[in-house]
C-alpha cells in the first residue's frame, strides 16, 4: 500500500472489515455513523500507509488503533451535538439551568478532571473514557482495544490510583 497498490488496500479491507467495522460500532453505537467511521479509517490507512513501521507492531494493531481513535472522536462529536440539541429543545442551557455559583463550581470541578486526566497517558484516558463514559465493560474494552483483558483491568486500576492520589481532596476521589 506504501507504493500506491490498490489490490493491497483491497485485500486488507477484505481481510480486516469485520474486525474495523465490530470497533466502530462498539464505540459510537450507530451503524450508520460507524459505517463513515470505517470508511474514514480505511481511507487513513491508505494516505498514512507509508508511515507504518512494522517494529512498532502488528498491521492490524495499527488499523484497529486507527479505527478506535476516530471511533471514540466521532463518539464525541455526536455526543456534544445530541447535548446541544437537547438543551436546545428543553430551552435550557447550563448558563441558564443552574446558580451562578454552582456553574463557577462545575466548571472548577470540570477543569480539574481534565488536568488530572492530562496528566495520564493517552492510552490510559482512553481506557478510563471507553469505562466510565462509554460504559464499556472490561471483556469490551479488551475486545474493542485488541488487549489482553487483564492489562485493560491492571492498566484501570493504575490510572484510576493514579488519578486519586493526584486529586485535590475537595473533590473526595482518595
Amino acid at each position: 500500500m506504501a507504493e500506491g497498490d490498490e489490490q493491497a488496500l483491497s485485500d486488507l479491507y477484505d481481510a480486516t472489515l469485520s474486525r474495523v467495522y465490530g470497533v466502530a460500532v462498539r464505540i459510537v453505537g450507530d451503524a450508520a455513523l460507524a459505517e463513515d467511521v470505517v470508511a474514514d479509517v480505511f481511507l487513513d490507512v491508505w494516505n498514512k500507509a507509508a508511515q507504518f513501521d512494522r517494529a512498532r507492531g502488528r498491521p492490524i494493531t495499527w488499523l484497529l488503533t486507527i479505527c478506535r481513535n476516530r471511533a471514540l472522536d466521532e463518539y464525541r462529536r455526536e455526543s456534544s451535538a445530541q447535548r446541544k440539541v437537547e438543551a436546545a429543545a428543553t430551552g435550557a442551557s447550563p448558563e441558564t439551568a443552574e446558580e451562578p455559583d454552582r456553574l463557577l463550581e462545575s466548571v472548577q470541578a470540570g477543569h480539574t478532571v481534565h488536568a488530572l486526566l492530562a496528566a495520564i497517558s493517552t492510552e490510559d484516558r482512553q481506557l478510563i473514557a471507553l469505562a466510565f463514559f462509554r460504559g464499556l465493560s472490561h471483556q469490551q474494552i479488551a475486545d474493542v482495544t485488541d488487549m489482553p483483558l487483564g492489562t485493560v483491568k491492571s492498566r484501570i486500576r493504575r490510572a484510576l490510583s493514579s488519578l486519586g492520589e493526584a486529586a485535590p481532596a475537595e473533590m473526595g476521589i482518595h
